[in-house]
């Protein structure tokens, strides 16, 4: 039996969630992934896996030797990676996420630069407004923008980011702009998921935290479609700053209510800390860090109020 193979495939059906998951990403018939497991158990005369037709879940011996497993594996690639040359010189793959009007307006543009200082490097970009699992979907970096869980992934805070509310001047100048949270009543709103802004805006913090119902004339699935139909006319919208900076510098749209503006979400730098960090990690995150902090200090909040 090749034990590092058959710990290889137990650390991918725990982190798959289940033997036919595993198979799939690691290409092999399900019967191959399940024999190895089954022959790993009766090598170590114990049981590592409760199995259900429902679910799989560890046993108390299978959760202390996965994380043998996993100290052992990480061992043996930076042992790999060092002897191929990866800690002498930068090179290899990186798997980037970020939001997706985030990513286009700020992340493309650096990771351009990083790109052109490491020829031996490539990226894989992936802008999604979905939270990425590092750990599950193989990502080695992401950006995530709003308080972080607690979790055992390294954070590198980069900047905060306002939210704000904004109208076109044509709807601000058939239903005047508001001048307070509760006149939000007598408004017309666009609505969407990502903010979980759909019932009710959130205003101020802590004590004088102040949650108010909006009515919503239009749901939409992002933000860029909420900010278009703003400049339409159709009603408030609650954003990111940078999302609408240039509609607002444009006048296309005018920016309200921002002496009640709940506290600003911080932005950061996600990795999974492994130790030490391979080389192209570290250049990744040491290039891309003070180039995003230049630009929150300059960019992020810099809307014009009304």
């Amino acid at each position: 039996m090749n034990r590092l193979e058959s710990m290889t495939i137990l650390v991918a059906v725990v982190d798959s969630g289940s033997l036919s998951a595993a198979a799939r990403h690691l290409g092999m018939p399900l019967a191959t992934v399940s024999r190895k497991v089954g022959e790993l158990e009766s090598h170590l005369k114990t049981r590592l896996l409760h199995r259900t037709t429902r679910q799989l879940s560890l046993t108390e011996a299978g959760i202390s030797y996965v994380a043998a497993c996993r100290r052992i594996l990480e061992e043996i690639g930076e042992a790999e990676r060092a002897a191929t040359g990866e800690y002498a010189s930068p090179k290899g793959e990186l798997v980037v996420t970020a939001p997706v009007v985030f990513g286009r307006l700020h992340v493309v543009s650096v990771v351009a630069d990083f790109l052109a200082h490491y020829p031996e490097i490539d990226i894989s970009l992936v802008l999604t407004d979905r939270v990425v699992h590092l750990m599950d979907e193989h990502a080695d970096v992401a950006i995530r923008i709003g308080e972080l869980p607690d979790s055992t992934l390294m954070a590198t805070g980069v900047g905060t980011v306002r939210r704000v509310i904004c109208a076109s001047p044509t709807y601000l100048a058939t239903h005047s702009a508001p001048l307070r949270p509760r006149d939000l009543a007598g408004h017309e709103c666009i609505t969407f998921e990502v903010l979980a802004s759909m019932r009710a805006w959130v205003f101020g913090s802590g004590k004088s935290e102040l949650s108010v119902p909006v009515r919503s004339r239009l749901t939409v699935n992002t933000a860029e479609a909420a900010i278009e139909a703003a400049i339409l006319g159709v009603g408030l919208i609650r954003v990111l700053s940078y999302q609408v900076a240039d509609a607002v510098r444009e006048n296309a749209l005018c920016v309200v209510l921002d002496d009640f503006e709940s506290a600003p979400l911080p932005i950061n730098l996600v990795h999974k800390g492994q130790a030490p960090l391979p080389l192209k990690l570290r250049a990744f995150l040491d290039f891309v860090t003070p180039r995003l902090r230049a630009r929150a200090s300059s960019e992020f909040g810099d809307v014009t109020n009304v």
